[in-house]
């Protein structure tokens, strides 16, 4: 056996995952020479190895060796077909059994075939499915038109699963029905670039099925339009048919969100390595190029730009809504890069020091840490659900940081994940309110009436993720368990999963939406909460927004450059 590479024309690599090896044959050398799996149609990437394999080389931690035969062996999940092909997987399996906690992990997967099955049975196609009424939900944020929302935003839920025939229904859909080409309505640019953009490139770095990169260049360029204004940064929301574009009539001044125009790197500088079109990444780095020159209040971003004027709106900063995602771009774009966009690292780190100082707090008398919203310098002392996804956020901050804060951004996860926490078990449903609050009287409550409902958000459930990840204390793992077994009791139907309108009430109501995140963010975070570290590894793998895994460059093999040939 050799470790030097071989000059090849081209081997075939096929991604797989959720596999059962029923049989495995081996040839004179004991290699590997043929297996056959009950799971996955055969999606072909193909690559040339042009004398020393870049895809190879550049990846010392997942033990390539090359045999004089052309065979790659990649430990056990790598192996070579009678017929020549190539069959990888990755990142995509778990490795460590031991790890797995298999009796919770199989209640998720069921929760997932319970959610689709029914979206199929009574919306197939529509965007989002109402449980209660067993119809489509056509008050969705996209509307009536049937833009199969929930499909693209499951599939690589569904893959990651092993969910083969669901997932093979999910692709004919998108291959033969998806179409934005008749959409006369306004559209949320951010909506449609995490959900659908971002999922159909998971789909694609999973799989390699070139239908799913052509389907994401093609929603990307329908959102480019977007962009046509005095400094480049997007308008919130857009007509697919006329190609016209506008902000929220609410948004203060006429600003574009910082939360939505900011959340689109990860998406397209992936999308233009992949295609060879530059065009995508020069229209991210140009909101980056005005974000870092502008001055920033206290070190913060406010929540509100104009696109117009390039500067900023009202003076309201969070980590929740309007503010969350972009700080997660961020941190996510340099460690997407292959933690060489020091200049994201840099901004990341620089805005989290100025949230730490400035918005970071601790309730009094449980000492409870908390983001609080901000708004003309005078903190609101609320936090949202949404915010929750900060302990994940500054823990991976931490992972990756070797300097004097490091210590403070695991110490501030591991409070936040903990007050998220806090706030779900403090209600009769064990289950999150949509904001919360904190004073001397109350904490991690809602006080109001609009802030007490639950709609099956997944940001907790992340940072229970991610804080496993990094820790493997046991807690997060109860944890996780403790709101399935509550969203079982209070969201379950016989239709589906909804929300609830009163995390405090008892019995609470249903809301009867099924949102396409929850298939797409929640199960997803819970089903990899109790998987192996093995299973999309986080130095592999990048969750954009909407928990779509994306491939880390000169990290991940998947992540599948364009020639330069196929540059426009």
């Amino acid at each position: 056996m050799s470790n030097s590479p071989l000059i090849l024309s081209a081997i075939t690599v096929i991604a797989l995952t959720g596999i059962t090896l029923t049989s495995l044959k081996y040839n004179k050398n004991g290699n590997e020479d043929e297996i056959f799996v009950d799971n996955y149609h055969d999606y072909d990437d193909d690559f040339s190895l042009n004398g020393t394999h870049p895809n190879i080389s550049q990846y010392p931690k997942i033990h390539y060796n090359i045999n004089q035969n052309g065979s790659v062996l990649n430990e056990k999940r790598v192996v070579k077909r009678s017929n020549g092909a190539i069959r990888i997987d990755y990142s995509i399996v778990d490795k460590n059994l031991s790890m797995i906690d298999e009796s919770r992990r199989q209640k998720v997967k069921e929760m997932m075939q319970h959610a689709w099955s029914n979206y199929k049975l009574y919306a197939w196609g529509k965007n989002e499915l109402k449980p209660i009424s067993k119809r489509a939900h056509t008050g969705s944020i996209f509307g009536s038109y049937e833009l199969g929302a929930t499909i693209v935003d499951s599939m690589d839920t569904l893959y990651i699963m092993g969910m083969k025939d669901e997932f093979d229904e999910g692709r004919e859909w998108i291959a033969k029905e998806f179409t934005l080409d008749n959409v006369s309505a306004d559209i949320s640019v951010f909506e449609t670039n995490i959900r659908f953009v971002g999922g159909l490139l998971a789909a694609y770095a999973l799989t390699g099925d070139p239908i799913f990169k052509e389907k994401a260049q093609y929603v990307a360029d329908k959102l480019l339009p977007a962009f046509q204004t005095p400094t480049g940064i997007p308008y919130a929301l857009i007509n697919f048919r006329s190609g016209s574009s506008k902000n929220y009539g609410w948004a203060s001044g006429g600003s574009s969100i910082l939360s939505e125009f900011g959340t689109l790197h990860l998406e397209f500088a992936y999308l233009s390595d992949i295609t060879g079109n530059s065009v995508y990444r020069e229209r991210v780095m140009n909101i980056r190029s005005i974000l870092k020159d502008l001055e920033k209040p206290k070190g913060l971003y406010p929540n509100y730009l104009n696109p117009k004027t390039g500067k900023w709106g009202q003076q309201h900063m969070s980590l929740g809504a309007l503010g969350d995602s972009f700080f997660e771009y961020l941190l996510k774009s340099w460690l997407q890069s292959g933690q060489t966009d020091e200049e994201a690292r840099e901004m990341y780190d620089e805005a989290m020091v100025a949230i730490m100082e400035h918005m970071v707090r601790k309730s009094s008398p449980g000492g409870l840490t908390y983001v609080s919203d901000m708004k003309f310098d005078r903190l609101e002392h609320k936090m949202d659900h949404l915010a929750c996804f900060a302990g994940g956020l500054f823990g991976l901050g931490a992972r990756t940081l070797q300097n004097q804060y490091a210590e403070k951004y695991m110490e501030v996860a591991e409070g936040i994940t903990n007050t998220c926490h806090e706030s779900y078990v403090r209600t009769y449903t064990h289950l999150g309110p949509e904001s919360f609050r904190f004073s001397d009287a109350v904490e991690a409550k809602a006080l109001k009436s609009q802030e007490k409902y639950y709609i099956l958000r997944p940001e907790t459930f992340e940072s229970y993720f991610i804080m496993w990840r990094l820790t493997h204390d046991q807690k997060y793992r109860d944890w996780g368990w403790d709101a399935i077994q509550a969203l079982e009791k209070h969201c379950r139907s016989d239709g589906g999963y909804s929300g609830i309108k009163n995390v405090y009430l008892e019995p609470p109501q249903q809301d009867d939406v099924q949102q396409s995140f929850f298939l797409a963010e929640s199960l997803k975070y819970l089903y990899l909460l109790y998987s192996d570290d093995s299973l999309l590894p986080l130095d592999e793998w990048v969750f954009n927004t909407e928990a779509h895994p994306l491939p880390i460059k000169n990290s991940n093999p998947l992540y599948r450059l364009a020639s330069p040939s196929s540059s426009p």
